[in-house]
Parts: structure tokens; sequence; C-alpha cells
């Protein structure tokens, strides 16, 4: 197994991360840092999904930060990860619907765009002029777009970063013309904007910002472009025409569901992520404005920012995929924690029908991923099973009287979130992170 080549040097309190992946995680390259265990990572990130999309260059539908070796991170641990800040820095940004024109990739227009004129894969590119044929080979000068937008939308931000507003395509096309400084790209960012595209297809909506992480998470123990680690996008490399083919058995194995997209991962929340290569290798990107369950469109407000986290080892954890505790106004109403008046009734309740000991319960959402949301429920249910070490049938109990089922993306994403016996998360190490998020 790869072990980064950040091993050997000294572990520091805080690493400020700027520099991106080609959209590929490669365990075998140079890892930032070491960040000591309990240590803080300040990234600067750049917009996920679109702007990568119609760069071909890009071989992996996102642009990540290198991932950051973790001090003490050993295979078969987890690193929790608490996020202590979440900033937009765009100003505006641009998304819609897309398809995927024949002849410009090779079987997979996030991971291996093409020149269908001079027949270049991940062809070298320049933006000519405003909209969706302004993406230019340098070779030959054709456009090349591996995707189009179908039904879009350019939304600027108002200066507080609470909410923003979609734009007529005069104002798409002004911004288009500046479109990496409304962008805010940062330096080292090698996508272009997909505010160059100028779409403008509903203006006048109001919309909440509600920014939280598309990706977060460990580094994948093979090479695996960034959109692609999590079981629905990554089904997409299963036998695929291109060099980043896998097996099912592959992806099942090296895979640590780092993309998401789940709403619920924004600042104050932790998250626990398994530990597939030496150090860890924690990485993030693809900022999302704000998002609705599903991200039923394909894509949302991608955006650039900061992100603060701060990261600690879990030894032995016994997951191959993340564990989140979110902020209890985004657990379902079900699995919030019980008030003192709740309790109260409880033990009425208790003493009245000879029952001598009432469950300390605390909330908790285990992620699922598979092709499609009906595997990827059961892969969520399987993995919350092994945590508890309980039946998969209790656990489906347990999420119907405790909790629910929340769709983080289509096709594939899923949480299974419920109230968990304390002591079960006590026996693999998560009590405390539960006892720290609601207070209990």
């Amino acid at each position: 197994m790869p072990d980064g080549s950040a091993a050997g040097s000294a572990s520091r309190r805080s690493v400020v991360v700027q520099e991106f992946t080609n959209s590929v995680l490669d365990p075998n390259e140079p890892m930032q840092g070491p960040v000591e265990n309990g240590g803080t990572i300040i990234a600067n990130t750049a917009p996920g999904c679109w702007g990568p999309m119609i760069t071909p260059s890009l071989r992996g539908g996102h642009e990540v930060t290198k991932p950051v070796y973790v001090e003490g991170a050993e295979i078969g641990d987890g690193i929790a990860i608490r996020i202590r800040d979440i900033t937009v820095t765009s100003i505006a940004t641009a998304s819609g619907h897309d398809s995927s024109p024949e002849g410009f990739c090779l079987g997979d227009p996030y991971v291996a765009a093409r020149c269908p004129v001079c027949d270049t894969v991940w062809p070298e590119t320049h933006i000519e002029g405003v909209g969706q044929d302004s993406v230019k080979c340098d070779t030959c000068g054709n456009a090349v777009k591996p995707f189009e937008v179908v039904h879009g939308y350019t939304v600027t931000f108002d200066d507080t970063r609470t909410v923003g507003l979609t734009l007529p395509k005069s104002a798409a096309e002004r911004i288009a013309k500046e479109a990496n400084h409304y962008a805010a790209l940062p330096d080292a960012s090698k996508q272009h904007s997909i505010l160059n595209y100028a779409p403008s297809d509903m203006p006048g909506v109001l919309v909440r910002m509600r920014p939280f992480m598309g990706q977060l998470g460990t580094c994948p123990s093979m090479p695996m472009p960034d959109s692609h680690n999590a079981g629905d996008f990554g089904a997409f490399l299963v036998g695929a025409p291109h060099d980043y083919a896998i097996t099912q058995e592959q992806l099942a194995e090296h895979k640590t569901d780092g993309h998401m997209d789940i709403d619920a991962v924004r600042a104050g929340t932790i998250l626990v992520c398994p530990v597939k290569v030496k150090g860890g290798g924690v990485y993030t990107g693809d900022m999302h404005a704000g998002q609705g369950d599903g991200e039923i469109a394909g894509h949302t407000m991608d955006v650039s920012g900061s992100v603060t986290l701060q990261v600690e080892v879990v030894k032995d954890y016994p997951l191959d995929g993340p564990v989140l505790f979110p902020l209890e106004d985004d657990l379902p109403p079900l699995a919030k924690p019980f008030t003192e008046a709740e309790k109260a009734k409880g033990a009425r309740l208790a003493a009245k029908w000879a029952v001598s000991d009432l469950e300390e319960l605390a909330p908790i959402s285990v992620i699922g991923t598979a092709a499609n949301l009906n595997d990827a429920i059961e892969n969520g249910l399987a993995r919350a099973a092994k945590l508890l070490d309980v039946t998969v049938a209790e656990v489906r109990n347990r999420a119907t009287v405790n909790g629910a089922i929340e769709i983080g993306r289509a096709p594939g994403v899923i949480q299974v979130t419920f109230l968990a016996p304390l002591s079960k998360l006590d026996a693999v190490g998560l009590g405390d992170y539960a006892r720290e998020q609601y207070g209990l």
C-alpha cells in the first residue's frame, strides 16, 4: 500500500493547502503536510462540477485539494474531521441540468473528454468569447464540449453571502467577460469557469445560501477520478474504455466515499472517514452555495471558498465509509435527541411497565453509496449494522421509529440517520463525538 511521501517530515499544528489535484486522487502522489493528530487544515477550494466538467484536460469532473497526511493515521483507522468554518468567496456562479453531446468523450465525459476533430483525449483548451462554444481546442481550434447546459442559470450573491439572485442574459454575459474574477478562482486552479457559458434560462429567482462541502474525505487506496470516489459515480469506472477503468471488486475495496454531496456536511458538523492509506490523505472541494436533498438537477451552485478543518485520528474504525454527526437542526424530526421533558415522560412509562433501564440514545448518520438509491440504502443499513454490532433488521426498525433515510444525491448516496444506543457508539470510539455534538 502507498504511504504518502509526507510521512517522513515533521508534523505541523496547521497546514495551509492551496494546490489541487489534476482531478485524480492518487495515493502514489506526494501528500501535503503532515499535520499533527488534532491539528488544523486550512484549504482554499475551487468550484467542483461544471468548471472542471468543461475543462477537458482535467480527468475527474472536480478539482479538489491535494490530500494531507495526518500523523498517526494507519490503515484501518478513521479520521474525525470537525468542520470549523466554510466561507464562500465567489461573487457569482452558474449551473444547470446537463447533457453530453455525442463524440466528445471516451466512454465517460467526466473522466475522458476528447476533441472529435483532432481526436486528442484530455486536450488543452482556451476560452474564446462567451457561450457554450467558448472552450476551444489548442491544437485544432474546434469547440470542445463534453457537456452542454440544457437549462441553466447564472446567480450572484449578496455581500453577506446569505442570498443569491439569478440573472438575465445581459448581466450573465457581462459577468462572463470577467469570469475568473466573479468565480474567485484560486490562483492554482486550472479550470475554465462555467460563468463563461453565461446560462440565463430562469432569471429573477431569489435563492438562499446554505454552504456545504460536496467533497470531503480521505484518499482512496488506488488512483481514482475524484468525482468518482463514491459507489454511484464510481460505478461508471467499472469496465470503462479509458485509463481509469476498474472492476466492481476494486471499487468496493479502494473507494472512501469522499464525494457525497450531502447538504448536512457543513460548518459545525463532525465527519468520520475511513483510512485506506497510511496518513489518511484528507482532501476537500466541490463547495456548494446551497442544494436541496438529492441534487436532482445533477448539479448545483458550485463556488470557490475557504475551509477550516480540525482532524483527529480514531483508532480501529470499523467501517469502510463515512459516519456523520450533523447539526441538530439538520436531523430528521424523529432522530433529534430527546428533551428532558420527553425523558421524564419516558421514565414514568418505564416505571409503570416495570422497565428497569431506558437506553441512552444519540443521533448518528451512516452514509451509504451504490449505483442506485435502493442499493445505497442496503449499503448504509449494512454499514450501520456493522458499526453497532447488531442485525440489519434492528437497524431498519431503529431508523423507522427513531430516524429516517435521507437522500444525499441521486443516483446513489443516502444517509441512514437514527438514534443509536450510546453504549454501542462508545464501543467503537464514537460516543464522545455524539456527546460533544449534541450536549449529551
